[in-house]
């Protein structure tokens, strides 16, 4: 089943320590400050549509008002927040423009890439992906789905970077943010992460045997089989939507 409403049930007031502790990122304090509230929007420990206090985040980091509201600038512009004057700063709600816009983009980057990387990729390279394939098989085997996703994100990154352009993973993950975070509605689908590692092998395969057709239409199929779940989810969950 998707994630339950019960999920969201709590008062986000009364819902403590949500946002991850500031030591546990690096960067200037406004930096910090923007990327554990980064990370409890994109994990959904704030639900869209929800309002986010800034003298309750204050406390809770034990942080000025100042970085706090600079992390919401940085965090509107990327639209993970709707700042609205005189009433408040929101979660933003999620939109299926948005979403299939950025897997739009995300796809024409991925299979550029791992085509590129099929006919360069190098046996130490092989390596790396088999390894982090190995950890996401086990983390699935003890039922740690924030440790699979996490593995999940970086194994796209590691093809990206075999490719040798820098800035691509950059561009990539940009426009795959609002996946990013209604695909966490998805994680409880029952099958769902397992096949998904079943995929991932199926890529690793194909760069295994240096095959670029092969690997394009796998990671194609990866892709594009994640939109079949998320499609559902505007029907399922009008309230976490823009109408």
């Amino acid at each position: 089943m998707l994630q339950s409403e019960d999920a969201f049930s709590q008062d986000p007031i009364a819902a403590n320590h949500r946002l991850q502790p500031l030591e546990m990122f690096v960067g200037s304090l406004g930096s910090k400050v923007y990327q554990t509230l980064r990370q409890a929007i994109l994990s959904l420990s704030y639900r869209p549509g929800e309002i986010l206090r800034k003298p309750e985040i204050c406390a809770e980091l034990g942080v000025s008002r100042s970085p706090v509201s600079d992390a919401v600038a940085r965090l509107a512009t990327e639209g993970l927040v709707d700042v609205i004057p005189q009433a408040g700063t929101y979660v933003a709600r999620f939109s299926m423009d948005e979403i299939r816009e950025g897997a739009f983009v995300r796809e024409a980057i991925e299979l550029q890439a791992i085509e590129r990387v099929a006919e360069t990729i190098s046996d130490e390279q092989l390596v790396a992906l088999r390894r982090n394939i190995t950890v996401q098989a086990a983390l699935l085997a003890d039922g740690d789905f924030p440790g699979f996703y996490q593995l999940d994100g970086e194994m796209h990154d590691l093809i990206r970077s075999f490719t040798g352009y820098r800035k691509l993973s950059v561009v990539a993950e940009t426009a795959w943010v609002h996946v990013e975070r209604a695909r966490r509605l998805v994680l409880p689908v029952d099958g769902r992460v397992a096949a998904t590692l079943e995929e991932h092998r199926g890529i690793l395969a194909a760069l295994e045997a240096r095959d670029p057709q092969a690997a394009r239409a796998a990671m194609r199929g990866h892709l594009r089989k994640l939109l079949t779940y998320l499609e559902p989810l505007e029907r399922s969950h009008p309230d976490l939507f823009n109408p």
